[in-house]
């Protein structure tokens, strides 16, 4: 992989290797002369022997998927032996091809036979090898809990009338190209060294070590002494068969696997194409768009091409149900993507992401029912009187509420002294708007109020998400006269403060140039001057009485949509909330990797034992009998016969950095910053103030977060048919083809696998 030059000896070694205190045998890989890595010890076992094996792939035996693939992986052609563990007879010379490692009792830290008289510096990494069979793995980069801003669903903005938004995009973009510009000006740029390039098989190397340590300890006994022979298949079904209950079992699951459960199956999968089917008709209705366009539109924006807007785009309601549609419609073939991953070694985490997508939506649907269970209970038992109570909301506050405030604006409100024939005139003309809106209200919606509530009832059946998604529709659907209030009074107010600036530079001696963008010089005539002093002072007194009635009306409104993003901010939390991710980051944090921690350890000088070239071949009798004996005087001889090298080890600690919370809740950072963008920044701010108008954050871009575990195609139903069939027929033929052969697995020996496979 690379060639270390530095002088220094790097070994990975796994951290539950350190148990082991009986002689064995080192197996791993060797990236270089002095870069190794440990995949386990095997005890009991001559080095010989082991390198033997490792030549004709007798530890590589009864290998449930190829182990070509891992050697690909991990960027290797073949397994070394590496060196010995905890034997008596230390070597006379150090050898970095013949390691020579102890571990004590009483430490949890190799130990490494390299004197000073090498010059060598010595490193060793410690790591603790995730379990791949609990998906868990190691990773430079975090790992996304979303699909990408690829594979999400696109947000058409410059159709969406949103010009608070189409400002903002066009803001990213000039500074995305403004980046790009600078990326052509960096005066150093640092290339990827060979080590930078290394660590990334070195970690494909650390997330196969427990697979690939499993499969050399279960074939450790063809390599030692002969032990006893297991049972033979005829044996055990000989023995299984002396109890008549497990026979009768074992005949009983025989006929329904072969006889009931193809027809179950089949039953099943037509069942999801039924369901996939209607499912794409809703979708299909849903996403229909409507003959009209936005009301308001940016200037010099384009129409979209794909007509205005539809119906999920208007109703919350109707933007729940093509979610969950959606994501009905995405389960059969997320399903069959995570069970790939059993066809294949579990060291290859290319589907850890989705898996936890998969549960994590699973999760939320199953809460969003069983809460949404409970309310449609709450709601049903008490329809009656939860029908009052929102006819008595509406009363208080949407009609009467609202002319008790009108009428207090038509007189002196708080001691100001407006204009009374303009704020009489503003006042009987919304009373008016007011009073027919209630006609209609009291006419067409009160009346079959209790029956709406039975259906929001009976709705949170499917989910608590439901009747908060209706709720949103009736409360956009009670609130259209306040709506067209604040329009109108927003049109007039920045009418009127337009033509008075306009005024005012008239009696400055100038006037606005609109082709340059520019405040230019004019002279006027006495008669201009005259008409715009008398325009300017009427204009002026009568602002206060406008502004009143703005600001009411506006207040108004922007707690409407204030109360409108807490119940899409509910939706958001029960259709998107990382609950199985946060589980994960609780129980078991190596299933959410974020990054790579090194620790350097307190450095060791050590004493380590060497055997002496004069010493004679009974020492470790001698040695025994000395601690049998526990005679101070046979210890003393021994430390003369016995000399002693001196080590420093450096040690590393590598752990994996788990997803912090931020990351975790990356997406909710991001839709608070873009509600933010939207209602608090000071060029919106500036907007209220001027009067001009500040639509509400798009329904694409609050339920972008959302539809973020979701693609932007969804599967056609010829797909979800092939899925279903090559997942659920796959199932039954892996047992069959379990165990390959073995010529097909290794082949003969490791490098011909790497020469295969490169």
């Amino acid at each position: 992989m690379v060639d270390n030059n530095d002088g220094m000896l790097r070994i990975f070694w796994p951290s539950n290797l350190t148990r082991s205190t009986t002689p064995g045998v080192i197996v791993g890989w060797r990236n270089s002369s002095l870069d190794l890595f440990v995949i386990t010890i095997l005890e009991d076992v001559e080095v010989r022997s082991v390198e033997t094996a490792l030549r004709m792939g007798t530890l590589f035996r009864n290998s449930v998927y190829p182990v070509a693939r891992i050697f690909q992986l991990c960027n290797q052609s073949t397994m070394h032996v590496l060196g010995t563990l905890n034997h008596s007879e230390s070597p006379e010379t150090f050898d970095p091809a013949n390691l020579s490692a102890f571990i004590l009792p009483t430490s949890s830290r190799p130990y490494l036979y390299c004197p000073a008289e090498v010059g060598l510096s010595v490193q060793i990494v410690l790591f603790d090898p995730p379990n791949p069979a609990q998906l868990q793995y190691m990773s430079l980069e975090p790992i996304s809990l979303t699909l990408g801003s690829s594979s999400t669903a696109e947000v058409d903005i410059s159709s969406t009338g949103d010009e608070v938004e189409v400002e903002e995009q066009e803001k990213r973009k000039s500074l995305s190209d403004l980046v790009t510009k600078l990326r052509f000006h960096t005066v150093v740029r640092h290339s990827a060294t060979k080590k930078d390039l290394a660590l990334h098989s070195i970690l494909r190397q650390i997330n196969c070590a427990q697979e690939v340590a499993d499969l050399l300890q279960k074939n450790s006994p063809l390599v030692g002494p002969r032990r006893k022979r297991s049972l033979s298949v005829s044996e055990r079904v000989v023995e299984s068969a002396q109890s008549l209950y497990a026979f009768a079992a074992w005949t009983i699951w025989t006929l329904f696997m072969t006889y009931a459960y193809p027809s179950l199956l089949w039953l099943f999968k037509i069942a999801i194409i039924i369901h996939r089917v209607l499912a794409e008709a809703i979708l299909q209705i849903l996403e229909w768009r409507l003959p009209f366009q936005a009301l308001r539109r940016t200037r010099g924006a384009p129409l979209a091409p794909n007509g205005g807007f539809a119906l999920k785009d208007i109703s919350a309601g109707c933007q729940q149900v093509h979610l969950r549609l959606q994501q009905f419609s995405y389960y059969p073939t997320q399903y069959s993507l995570l069970q790939k991953r059993h066809a294949t070694w579990s060291s290859f985490p290319t589907t850890n992401s989705d898996y936890i997508r998969f549960y994590n939506s699973l999760w939320l649907v199953a809460n969003d029912v069983i809460i949404g269970i409970a309310l449609g209970s709450f709601i049903n038992d008490n329809a009656t009187a939860s029908a009052q109570f929102i006819s008595d909301v509406l009363d208080q506050y949407m009609i009467e509420g609202l002319k008790r405030m009108i009428r207090w604006l038509m007189s002196y409100p708080g001691g100001l002294k407006l204009n009374t024939e303009l704020a009489a005139f503003l006042g009987d003309l919304f009373l008016w708007v007011i009073e027919y809106w209630s006609s209609t209200l009291l006419l067409v919606i009160l009346p079959r109020l209790p029956m709406i509530v039975y259906l929001i009832g009976f709705s949170s059946f499917a989910g608590a998400s439901m009747p908060i998604a209706i709720l949103s529709d009736l409360l956009s659907l009670m609130t259209i006269h306040i709506y067209s209030f604040y329009v109108a009074s927003a049109r007039i107010f920045n009418w009127q403060l337009t033509i008075i600036i306009s005024l005012f530079h008239l009696f400055r001696g100038k006037k606005r140039n609109v082709l340059r963008n520019r405040i230019d010089n004019c002279d006027y005539d006495l008669d201009q001057l005259l008409l715009g002093t008398i325009l300017f002072t009427l204009l002026f007194f009568l602002l206060p009485t406008v502004l009143v009635f703005y600001l009411t009306f506006a207040f108004a409104r922007m707690s409407i949509i204030s109360l409108k993003a807490t119940l899409d901010a509910c939706l958001a939390f029960l259709n998107h909330f990382p609950l199985f991710a946060l589980m994960l980051r609780v129980k078991d944090s190596k299933r959410l990797p974020g990054g790579l921690h090194f620790q350097l350890l307190e450095t060791q000088a050590i004493e380590g034992p060497r055997q002496d070239k004069q010493a004679p071949k009974d020492t470790n009798e001698e040695t025994e009998a000395s601690h049998d004996d526990e005679d101070e005087d046979d210890e003393e001889s021994e430390d003369s016969d016995t000399g002693s090298s001196q080590m420093t080890v450096a040690y590393i600690n590598l752990s994996s950095t788990p997803l912090s919370i931020r990351q975790i809740f990356e997406q909710y950072f991001q839709l608070w910053a873009r509600i933010r963008r939207h209602y608090l920044s000071p060029k919106v701010m500036f907007r209220l103030l001027t009067g001009r108008f500040v639509p509400p954050l798009g329904r694409n871009e609050m339920y972008g977060l959302q539809y973020s575990a979701l693609p932007r195609d969804r599967a056609t139903v010829g797909e979800v048919w092939n899925s279903l069939n090559e997942t659920l027929d796959k199932g039954s033929s892996t047992e069959k083809s379990k165990a390959p052969p073995h010529n097909q697995s290794l082949g003969v020996y490791g490098s011909t696998i790497g020469r295969r496979w490169k």
